[in-house]
């Protein structure tokens, strides 16, 4: 092959595409397949999935019934394409683009519009290009061209937490490597720009509407890289020149009066999550960002399942809901369950919201106070392993952290009485997968494929 071009859509694929494209070496262009248009449901606009959860979440509630929930999913879909919300899709379109691999304008426009056909007939002119001036990734993914879509991630306020997840490994094939303290640190001094679900109110084709990514960056670009190359062989900056001049919009906000002051996540650190756990604050309860609660917790995504819905469960609205062993070797492969359901007590009570912890992932689409990708995860002996039910369990977002209640004699007690055993095989590729995949903190990818770190950190931020 002389180039590529990687088509893709929806959540993994396109992160996946652009990890084999970085150790394959080739000119690539990436190509986003788009999003779906919105519904109408009683005269309310509806899209997938950010609108599904909370239909769903009301109907677990008996607040609406079953024949208006069949009534939402007859339109929660109302094209072929990707979700309408700044869910992982989304998230990893506008990031693609960030990076410099779509070409301009190709993040936003929905599956079914003509402006996507004109993205993909220029999408093979530009690969044809690139082939012929060798324009190989090794020059677009540079750590410059990742910071800028780390600003840009931070700002759209999308999917932060798979997108971390995603970024990290999409790095490590380049051989870099991401220091999520300085990303925390970025986070601070970069505010959350676009007014999508499940962050804000609109949708992906109220985003291209509006002007797509150079409305979004032409706001950020005093925070950006504008001399990092582009598969067009022109740099972000030359590209943003060259965009369509800027008109009156709601859907991106000025960077003096944003939806949200920080960046759509928050690194936090303690005692439950040595090497670091992600939480979404964009889209979370201003309430329980400082919140102190009673473990109660479910072992593994089945005991979650049979006891979440038990009327006599032990719970209430103060609790801290923990799920272990959903992390990348403990179910395996890292499920997005970590957004735990209202116990259905709680939920026909009235209860939207309460803090949830777990080493899994959760969608995109997903909003709420959650906390992520605790690391080490339970499966491998992280302290989140010997949490138990009643301890007392701390979340400061501010001080971004994580605390167990509990003394480190205590602690050290438990491991000695309950070591834990990693899981494994015989054979195959149950046997293969946790014996290679890495931590949250290092992309769950195979450790294989990665190249020796260059000794490059990103994003360099003082």
């Amino acid at each position: 092959m002389d180039a590529v071009v990687l088509i893709g859509g929806c959540d993994k694929t396109v992160p996946a595409q652009l990890m084999g494209a970085a150790s394959a070496g080739l000119p690539a262009v990436q190509l986003i397949t788009g999003s779906m248009l919105t519904g109408s449901h009683r005269g309310a606009r509806v899209g997938a999935c950010t609108d599904c959860r909370r239909y769903w979440a009301r109907f677990r509630a008996q607040d609406i019934d079953q024949e208006e929930i069949d009534d939402v999913n007859d339109q929660l879909v109302a094209s072929v394409g990707t979700c309408s919300v700044m869910g992982t899709a989304s998230t990893m379109a506008c990031v693609s683009e960030a990076l410099g691999m779509t070409v301009p304008g190709g993040a936003s426009p929905p599956a079914v519009t003509a402006d996507r056909m004109r993205v993909a007939e220029e999408s093979g002119r530009i690969a044809v290009q690139a082939a012929k001036q060798r324009l190989t990734i090794d020059k677009i993914l540079t750590p410059q061209a990742f910071e800028n879509a780390m600003r840009v991630l931070l700002a759209i306020g999308g999917s932060t937490t798979n997108a971390i997840v995603h970024l990290t490994a999409m790095a490590g094939r380049m051989g870099l490597e991401v220091d999520l303290q300085a990303l925390d640190r970025m986070g601070r001094e970069t505010p959350v720009l676009l007014d999508l679900k499940p962050s804000g109110d609109h949708y992906m084709e109220d985003f291209h509407h509006a002007g797509g990514m150079a409305t979004l960056l032409r706001e950020l670009k005093p925070l950006l890289h504008p001399d990092a190359m582009t598969v067009t062989g022109r740099t972000l900056g030359e590209e943003l020149e060259a965009a369509r001049p800027a008109f009156k919009q709601d859907v991106v906000r000025p960077f003096d009066n944003p939806i949200y002051p920080q960046g759509g996540i928050a690194v936090l650190r303690g005692n439950l999550a040595p090497g670091g756990a992600i939480i979404k604050q964009s889209a979370a309860s201003a309430k329980l960002m400082e919140h102190e609660g009673r473990a109660v917790v479910f072992e593994n995504a089945a005991d979650l399942a049979a006891r979440i819905d038990d009327p006599d469960l032990d719970v209430t609205a103060d609790d801290v809901l923990v799920l272990k062993r959903i992390g990348p070797k403990g179910h395996p492969g890292m499920p997005e369950a970590g957004a735990l359901p209202m116990p259905m007590k709680l939920a026909r009570q009235g209860v939207k919201d309460m803090l949830r912890i777990s080493d899994g992932r959760m969608s995109g689409t997903a909003f709420g106070t959650v906390v992520l990708h605790v690391t080490p995860e339970a499966a491998v002996g992280g302290p989140l392993a010997w949490v138990r039910n009643g301890d007392r369990i701390r979340l400061s977002v501010s001080n971004r952290e994580l605390a167990l209640l509990v003394s480190d004699e205590e602690l050290a007690a438990r491991m000695k009485a309950e070591p834990v055993t990693e899981p494994s095989a015989e054979r195959g590729y149950r046997k293969l997968f946790p014996e290679n995949v890495t931590q949250a903190d290092r992309g769950v990818d195979f450790a294989f494929p990665v190249p020796p770190a260059n000794g490059k950190r990103v994003p360099e931020v003082k």
